[in-house]
């Protein structure tokens, strides 16, 4: 079975999503445009259930928010190619309150000139804020990409930053 768990926060009503007792999704509910169309209907295929797991992620998530966790600690699981799951193992790497470019991430998995595919799968990523994909920036230091919404990516970082 796959559970849900919703949590209320800023940026609108986040649903934490648990399959074999790991996290498989985190769906922005009130969240942009592209985050809505992304995840269109999604929520409705799960049972609302307080399990063990969700309820830990939602106190995680609730503490992360207020600025007193900087780091998750839970089972996380998502489907996607070999360098996917790199990127996203590397995505997890960066610290609380810093962020790193595409082309560093591209570094960190072995492939320096894999840019655009590490944006791809930083798209692709189905755990956002618990693997930490608004942490990539442009290598100018812009922010770019960001399948949430750049507004969303700003407040993650602007929390991390000034919680550091």
């Amino acid at each position: 079975m796959v559970y849900i768990k919703y949590v209320e926060t800023k940026l609108g009503k986040i649903g934490i999503v648990e399959k074999d007792n790991k996290i498989v999704k985190v769906i922005i509910i009130n969240g942009s445009k592209e985050n809505s169309k992304r995840n269109k209907n999604d929520y409705d295929n799960y049972q609302e259930k307080d399990t063990e797991l969700l309820l830990k992620a939602k106190k995680e998530l609730e503490e992360y928010f207020k600025g007193k966790r900087k780091e998750f600690d839970l089972p996380l699981e998502q489907e996607g190619t070999e360098f996917q799951k790199k990127v996203w193992n590397a995505l997890e790497k960066i610290p609380y309150g810093e962020t790193r470019t595409y082309k560093e991430v591209a570094k960190m998995v072995g492939n320096e000139k894999a840019c655009r595919a590490v944006g791809m799968a930083n798209n692709k990523n189905n755990i956002p804020i618990f693997v930490p994909c608004h942490r990539v920036i442009g290598s100018n230091g812009k922010l770019v990409g960001y399948a949430l919404g750049l507004a969303m990516k700003k407040y993650l970082l602007d929390l991390e930053s000034k919680n550091k």
